[in-house]
């Protein structure tokens, strides 16, 4: 037998699989397909303080080894959210994480307080690094003087484990990382999607109506997995690792590079239990090379 379990700060994830927000809902549009408890964590569709009804269509394209995605954070509000599927989603047997986006620092702190109070959800993943959004998200994610103030903003509130999900778009992630360590940081997640676009040649018009968004999936995979690489160099806190995860050596190539634990997100869409999948691949190959415990091949790359 081996050793899935990793801590990240405060938390004790069972496994080191959780799922990207965004790509897996309130955990309760899966449970057709498997018990959410499985799973080392999810990451919960963002949430916002109020109603936002998101980008108009179109909004999701498919491109060459990926997916565009420019959705613009739809949800109901944190209202909506506490009321009506807070009670459902509470009590599964995995970690809740709450992905949280506001467009000012006055919104990140109401809604983070908010968030605070709920007993089943001992973490946030403060998103600072959405592209398809016109205000706020990576406005913040892309200089280090914002990314600090609203980190610091949040730390001050917040008692419970602190994840950031940092911004690709950028000149220098370790820059960005070592920024956000030092304003409060508990844990780093990375990377959410680069800015992209596609266009349709017989009618000249862009794919999307945002014109750009999010671009995911395998094809960002080797950008992403240098990322995290550089990141887990550069500061002493855990990583979450995620970009174009679709199978079990995916992961582990992760793990290897840096990261505590992993995110599954893209690949959800087309396999819903892939995630499971992937924590099997990763006991197998556990079992395969001798190791014991995950813990192990924590940043374990060979040069």
């Amino acid at each position: 037998m081996v050793d899935l379990s990793i801590k990240i700060h405060e938390l004790e994830l069972k496994n080191p699989v959780a799922t990207a927000s965004g790509t897996f809902g309130y955990g309760e549009e899966f449970t057709d397909f498997f018990d959410p408890g499985a799973l080392g964590a999810i990451f919960i569709k963002g949430l916002t303080l109020k109603n936002r009804d998101g980008n108009p269509y179109p909004r999701m394209a498919e491109t060459a080894s990926g997916m565009l995605n420019a959705v613009g954070l739809q949800n109901k509000g944190i209202e909506h959210f506490i009321e009506n599927i807070y009670p459902a989603i509470k009590n599964y047997n995995t970690h809740i994480i709450a992905n949280v986006n506001g467009s000012t620092v006055e919104e990140y702190i109401s809604l983070t307080e908010k968030i605070n109070e709920l007993d089943h959800i001992p973490a946030i993943e403060l998103n600072i690094s959405c592209p398809n959004v016109k205000e706020g998200g990576m406005a913040f994610g892309v200089s280090c003087p914002s990314a600090i103030a609203v980190t610091n903003a949040v730390r001050k509130v917040y008692d419970k484990t602190l994840i950031v999900k940092l911004s690709p778009n950028v000149t220098d992630i370790a820059e960005m990382a070592l920024a956000v360590e030092g304003a409060g940081a508990d844990t780093i997640s990375l990377v959410n999607t680069f800015l992209g676009m596609a266009i349709d040649a017989e009618t000249r018009k862009p794919l999307l109506s945002t014109i750009t968004g999010g671009l995911s999936g395998p094809c960002i995979k080797p950008i992403a997995l240098r990322m995290v690489w550089q990141v887990y160099q550069a500061v002493k806190i855990p990583v979450f690792g995620m970009g174009g995860i679709m199978n079990a050596a995916d992961a582990i190539e992760f793990i290897l590079s840096g990261s505590s634990a992993i995110q599954v997100g893209t690949a959800n869409f087309i396999d819903p239990q892939i995630s499971l999948k992937i924590i099997k691949g990763i006991e197998e190959y556990m079992e395969r090379h001798g190791v014991e415990n995950v813990k192990e091949l924590v940043g374990a790359l060979e040069d």
